[in-house]
C-alpha cells in the first residue's frame, strides 16, 4: 500500500477490508488497516470504511455470518481516537437483526449499506427500506443503480421509500409507470420485478 502524502487531492478516501474468518490473513489485515491510519491521521485525511463479507467458505451460517461480521468491524474500530475513526461505514446488509445490533451499538457510528448486484426493482427498493427500518443512515448503491433502465427516476423513487411515502411494492408499480410514460421498455416485466430475489431480503419482507 503507497503512503498517504499531504498532498492528497482530496478531502474523502475508501479503505477496504475482508474479513474471512482466518486469523492470519485477517491479522495481516488488521496491519495493513493500523498502517493505513497511522498514515492518514498524519495527513489529516478523511476516509470511509467498506467491510466485505468473506470471498471464500467460512462454514458460517448466515445467522453467525451476521454475528462474526459485527464483531469483527466493531473489534476492529475499538480503541479508536476520534481522528482515527471512519466518517462512516459501508458494509453488506446481513439482515434485520445484524443491523439493528451493529447500528444500536455506537451512537456515533454512521453505517451504510452496499447495494451488491442488480437483482430485481423490489430487490433495491425492499434493501432500502430494511436499511432504513433497522438503522442504517446510508445508502450507497453502484450496481442497482447504474443497470436500471433510468436511473433518475430509480434514486427519486428510493427516496420516496426512505421517508416512506410509498411502500416497496408500490414504488416498483410507479418506476413501472414511469418508465412507460418515458416511452422506455423495462428489462423485467413487472411481475418478475415486483419479486424479491434476494435472500437476505425475503425474512423480513415489507407487504
Amino acid at each position: 500500500m503507497a503512503a498517504l502524502t499531504s498532498g492528497k487531492g482530496t478531502e474523502l478516501g475508501l479503505y477496504s477490508i475482508t474479513f474471512n474468518n482466518d486469523l492470519g490473513f485477517d491479522m495481516q489485515s488488521l496491519d495493513a488497516f493500523a498502517e493505513f491510519r497511522r498514515d492518514a491521521a498524519a495527513c489529516g485525511f478523511k476516509y470511509f470504511y467498506e467491510v466485505f463479507n468473506p470471498n471464500i467458505e467460512t462454514g458460517l451460517t448466515p445467522d453467525a455470518l451476521g454475528q462474526f461480521m459485527n464483531d469483527a468491524i466493531l473489534r476492529s474500530l475499538a480503541g479508536l481516537t476520534r481522528a482515527e475513526r471512519p466518517e462512516f461505514l459501508k458494509i453488506v446488509y446481513n439482515g434485520p437483526a445484524a443491523l439493528e445490533e451493529l447500528a444500536s451499538f455506537d451512537s456515533e457510528l454512521v453505517v451504510g449499506v452496499l447495494g451488491g448486484g442488480a437483482g430485481t426493482t423490489r430487490d433495491t427498493f425492499e434493501l432500502i427500506w430494511q436499511a432504513e427500518r433497522y438503522g442504517a443512515r446510508l445508502a450507497l448503491f453502484g450496481r442497482k443503480i447504474n443497470l436500471a433502465e433510468d436511473p433518475l427516476t430509480l434514486i427519486g423513487l428510493m427516496r420516496d421509500v426512505v421517508e416512506q411515502r410509498v411502500t416497496p411494492k408500490d414504488a416498483v408499480r410507479a418506476y413501472h409507470d414511469k418508465l412507460s410514460a418515458r416511452g422506455i421498455v423495462p428489462a423485467r416485466s413487472l411481475e418478475t420485478d415486483l419479486t424479491v430475489t434476494e435472500d437476505v431480503l425475503k425474512s423480513a419482507a415489507s407487504v
